[in-house]
């Protein structure tokens, strides 16, 4: 098995649907690589199997959204095209989208520290 860990950024929004008695969650991701007069774009087709795509985790992957990914590399040929598939395992929200709502902060309550303890002894053994 190959896998591939990458992070890159939503092509599109993701499509939800049932393939045989599983749920398929798809969405492409775009991904930057080499530098200069040879950079470049790579696109990926990805795909979340099972609980992971019945949960909320879809209606968080919208387009440009930033996402690091790590699964299992395969391709695929289609008149004469090979594209590249990665059949996703783990899947990171990292970065945020510029037309996100804001979310409330939440404040934790304040405590004090615990007190140090001095009866400690600080001479060493050795």
């Amino acid at each position: 098995m190959n896998v591939l860990s990458l992070t890159g950024n939503l092509g599109r929004d993701a499509e939800v649907r049932q393939a045989g008695s599983s749920t398929v969650c798809s969405f492409s991701v775009a991904m930057k690589a080499g530098y200069g007069d040879r950079a470049q774009t790579v696109w990926l087709d990805c795909s979340i199997w099972g609980k992971q795509a019945e949960g909320q985790l879809p209606s968080y992957l919208k387009k440009g959204q930033q996402v690091a990914l790590s699964g299992e590399l395969s391709t695929r040929e289609h008149e004469g095209k090979t594209y590249l598939q990665l059949r996703v395992n783990t899947i990171d929200l990292i970065g945020k989208r510029d037309d996100a709502p804001a979310q409330p902060a939440a404040t934790a309550p304040q405590s004090r520290p615990a007190p140090i303890d001095d009866s400690f002894d600080d001479d060493i053994p050795f």
